[in-house]
């Protein structure tokens, strides 16, 4: 039986199915022990465990979906990424405040000046707050929250906040991507995370820009004005970059080998969407989504007309920790 039909069969069992991109054989991409505790996060976002819990603040049964009616409180999400730390204020459903610094060795300080940041933005105090959703690779740091969101989760229910049509999800951040399927209400179906291969992510592009000696912010710009194809390898950064090489050696036009990397880069995150299914409307979050180049990559890759991304896309994780923050955890 291949893995597509043990997939199906599980997914029609009711089972939730956890995909991850990688080689499970090689211990450097994959650690048991994170993989079990991932697991168990996952399963905790997965499964309305919570469903009958009554909140400080609202009636049992009520969820992150109607938020706006249970919750009058303001409250902050903090997303502690790789590269940066942002954090978010709603207040009755509104985002009244942000702040994003670059994450760097301190993590714990890098959620405090950013959380300062937000709520001064915002003006209000942390005495104003009644819950603190963390979230991100660096959720532990985050000792103000009382609420913890898992990632899958919380892209989740940012994609809904935004765009309450939201079939699917695509978070690609500084060192990860991920992907997630939702139903009408922004609750999870399925998801696939690419957790240890760069080439899933934004430091793939910024690695080839190095190489290609272009700066980030040119690179999508760069590869809208190509119309050609090149194959480039799209799990490893470190052939990619070979690769690169190669293509400057050969004289090949800087802007047909910054699509080549785009279109690298995308075939590896829609991959992962096309393994958990894709629904419409597709969104997207995290900072990759300012790169025009990559979204056109992605665009073409789904064979899809739009893709929907928010304003300040890089706040996503946080606006959906703050969001799940507002019903306290639910």
């Amino acid at each position: 039986m291949s893995v597509a039909e043990n997939r199906s069969g599980l997914l029609k069992r009711g089972f939730n199915v956890m995909t991850f991109e990688g080689n499970l054989g090689d211990e450097r991409e994959f650690d048991e022990k994170a993989t079990e505790n991932r697991i168990f996060l996952e399963s905790l976002g997965l499964k309305n465990l919570f469903q009958s819990v009554t909140t400080m603040e609202g009636p049992a049964g009520a969820s992150a979906h109607n938020y706006k009616e249970v919750s009058e409180m303001i409250t902050a999400g903090i997303d502690c990424g790789a590269k940066n730390t942002k954090t978010v204020i709603l207040k009755d459903g509104k985002i009244i405040g942000k702040g994003i610094v670059l994450t760097g060795f301190d993590q714990s300080e890098a959620v405090k000046a950013s959380l300062e940041m937000a709520l001064k933005d915002a003006g209000v105090s942390f005495k104003d707050l009644g819950h603190v959703g963390g979230t991100g690779s660096g959720a532990k740091s985050i000792q103000v929250a009382d609420v913890n969101v898992n990632d899958i989760k919380a892209m989740s229910m940012a994609a809904h906040y935004f765009f309450p049509t939201a079939g699917t999800v695509a978070d690609v951040g500084a060192e990860e991507g991920r992907a997630a399927k939702c139903d009408e209400k922004g609750n999870v179906m399925d998801f696939a995370i690419n957790e240890k291969c760069a080439a899933g992510a934004g430091a793939f592009i910024e690695a080839m820009g190095r190489a290609l000696e272009t700066p980030l912010t040119e690179m999508g710009p760069l590869a809208l004005s190509s119309d050609k194809a090149i194959a480039m390898n799209s799990q490893c950064t470190i052939f990619a970059e070979s690769e690169v090489v190669g293509l400057i050696h050969a004289k090949t036009l800087k802007k047909d080998i910054s699509k080549s990397i785009h279109d690298a880069m995308a075939s590896r995150i829609v991959s992962m969407i096309r393994r958990i299914g894709v629904n419409p409307d597709i969104v997207m979050i995290g900072g990759v989504a300012y790169n025009p180049g990559f979204v056109a990559a992605l665009q073409r890759e789904l064979g899809v007309e739009k893709i929907f991304i928010p304003d300040s896309p890089e706040y996503g994780a946080a606006v959906g920790a703050a969001v799940v923050a507002a019903t306290n955890g639910q």
